[in-house]
């Protein structure tokens, strides 16, 4: 059977443990440093807790280790790689090669979706040397995802939902080219979110002060089944960096979507254990959205982009038929709206502005502090559901192995047995006097009664077999019993984990696809150089970071087309002329814009 893993994102202790419950089959975690979050650091004594946590659902841990390294800190590196092999990590997540250079801990190795996995040969040359699973490009469609795994045997790890970025795969240097601020090393600055505005050659203005490059969240629930049947076992969601709110919501929504295709394809399996009692209703829409797309999963996209806002909207609720400076009125059939929600629209500017509601009079006129700007013919969106986040506040969903156990009488007393879903074994004994009951009927229900309370443990009772007659105990005896065998069970399953280490020794002579890498390979460190020399490049330029590109140096290469967007693409009929090249600019810098229609990517070029 393949296991399939919903794998979600962990901003700290508290956010892992909730995605945990709510679903997941492993969560992503930064340790203090070397996370392309470096806002989302955690200590080793929180990642530990945070390991010990899911494997006891036989979920995992993966530490992003996932910037690029300095010479000075390789070192550091190593020692945060091996005290986070102490504190029960299971693989890493590495972009820099420089990694296999050193001493590591046996880890199984996940390629960032920053080291070029679009295509096979490069995919292959990263299992030949070590890797066991590949992230791949958020860009490729089905058929490209099809093409690696029939030319590979990793394991194919894709994003399914949260916010894109627009460079492709990742590799952007649009930040660190306006500030310093690289995305390689952590500390990009989101320029994608930043207003820009689009001029052409002549200086003609095409667009004013617009989010030219904000994408729309990625949402692939539609195409998880197309997914799997293309190769895909890992499903990511994107999000170190969002709160807990939305890693519960979303980690429900996927959990509930995948195991109900698990349930009717006896070829597959939960990646971990446990069953997930949600008692909310998941709606990817009611926490972080900037509205959806399924990218370039079925070829053309032609509705990704965000341009009027990079923030989020959340759902839409309806339309406004008339209001007043603190109330309006919408029209029939909208969404119910409740005190405390938020609620947004676009004002005549196309500027989001905000409102929040403070009283409701009945289901279609509501009070708020001011409706500024609000006027008949607006669609209104809530993007914070007071209702909601109050359902999530509480623990909405818990997570529990399933438990077969069996009572049975021994010469001098009882035990209890005890199997669970994992095949780990215990038996508790109870010694004790055996008084036949008085009232049978009454005296067996005592004992399912007391032996199946296992709400306080990590256990859902799947089933009870009593082979005993009817005796008389007492209650205190058998919830002694059954909290020994937990007990014992509990400690039994921790014990029981195993990691996986590395599957394969690296093969040292297997020759790297490309002979020269120019900075966007992002080789930083002699280790790395190394490693590609000694997989046959014969010229290597440094990182980006490293240098100081000279004008005509790309800084993003994207899917995204704002020609396409202006109704200007080459492929498509009703051609809009422009008159080339197009700058996108702002207070900043201005950058040009590159059109290779040949490969369908725009490259925005330093000027």
């Amino acid at each position: 059977m393949t296991p399939i893993e919903l794998l979600s994102p962990a901003k700290d202790l508290e956010c892992g443990k909730a995605a945990i419950d709510n679903g997941a089959d492993a969560v992503y975690i930064g340790g203090p440093s070397f996370g392309a979050r470096s806002a989302a650091g955690n200590s080793i004594a929180d990642i530990e807790a945070l390991a010990r946590y899911a494997h006891r659902f036989r979920a995992k841990v993966y530490l992003t280790l996932n910037t690029i390294l300095f010479e000075d800190e390789l070192d550091s590196a190593r020692m945060l790689a091996a005290q986070a092999w102490d504190a029960g990590v299971d693989a890493l997540i590495i972009q820099d090669m420089g990694l296999l250079e050193l001493d590591l801990p046996p880890f199984p190795l996940i390629a960032s979706t920053q080291m070029h996995n679009a295509d096979a040969a490069h995919i292959r040359f990263l299992e030949q040397v070590g890797f066991g699973r590949v992230i791949l490009a958020r860009e490729l469609t089905l058929p490209q995802i099809r093409e690696i795994r029939h030319n590979t045997t990793i394991e194919l790890e894709a994003f399914v939902h949260g916010a894109l970025c627009v460079g492709y795969s990742g590799r952007c240097y649009l930040s660190a080219s306006l500030g310093g601020r690289s995305s390689n090393r952590g500390t990009c600055g989101q320029p994608c979110r930043l207003p820009w505005t689009l001029t052409d050659a002549d200086g003609r203005v095409l667009e004013h002060n617009r989010y030219l490059l904000s994408l729309k969240d990625m949402n692939r629930s539609s195409c998880l089944l197309d997914m799997i049947e293309s190769g895909v076992t890992a499903f990511k969601i994107e999000g170190r960096l969002k709160d807990i709110s939305y890693v519960k919501n979303v980690t429900a929504f996927y959990r509930t979507l995948l195991d109900k295709i698990i349930d009717t394809r006896p070829e597959l399996k939960r990646a971990s254990s446990g069953r997930t009692e949600i008692s909310f209703t998941p709606d990817p829409s009611k926490t972080f959205c900037r509205g959806a797309t399924t990218y370039f999963t079925h070829g053309e996209a032609d509705d990704i982009w965000s341009p009027d806002t990079p923030k989020s909207m959340g759902e839409e609720i309806g339309t406004v038929i008339k209001c007043g400076p603190d109330w309006f009125e919408l029209t029939k059939g909208a969404k119910a709206i409740n005190a405390g929600d938020g609620l947004c629209f676009f004002d005549e500017k196309k500027e989001l502005q905000g409102l929040q509601v403070v009283k409701v009079i009945d289901q279609r006129t509501q009070v708020h502090l001011s409706c500024g700007g609000l006027k008949g013919g607006m669609t209104l969106f809530r993007n914070r559901d007071h209702q909601f986040l109050k359902l999530l506040d509480a623990r909405a969903s818990v997570r529990r192995i399933a438990l077969h156990m069996t009572f049975r009488e021994i010469l001098d007393g009882f035990v209890l047995e005890g199997l669970d879903e994992d095949g780990i074994h215990g038996t508790a004994t109870l010694l004790t006097a055996k008084d036949p009951a008085e009232k049978p009927d009454a005296a067996v229900m005592s004992m399912k009664k007391q032996l199946s309370k296992l709400n306080d443990s990590m256990y859902y009772l799947a089933s009870l077999n009593l082979e005993t007659r009817p005796y008389f105990l007492r209650a205190s005896e058998l919830n002694q019993l059954r909290r020994d065998l937990i007990f014992l069970l509990e400690d039994n399953h921790e014990q029981a984990y195993h990691r996986l280490t590395s599957r394969s020794v690296p093969d040292t002579s297997t020759p790297y696809p490309v002979p020269v890498l120019d900075y966007s390979y992002n080789i930083s460190n002699y280790a790395a150089r190394k490693f590609y020399q000694k997989h046959g490049v014969i010229a290597i330029e440094p990182a980006f970071e490293q240098q100081q590109p000279a004008p005509g140096a790309v800084v993003m290469r994207t899917k995204h087309c704002l020609r396409r967007c202006l109704n200007a693409c080459n492929r498509k009929k009703g051609l809009v002329p422009l008159i080339e090249p197009l700058y996108i600019e702002n207070a900043l810098r201005r950058f040009r814009l590159v059109f290779d229609c040949q490969n369908c990517v725009m490259l925005i070029v330093k000027d």
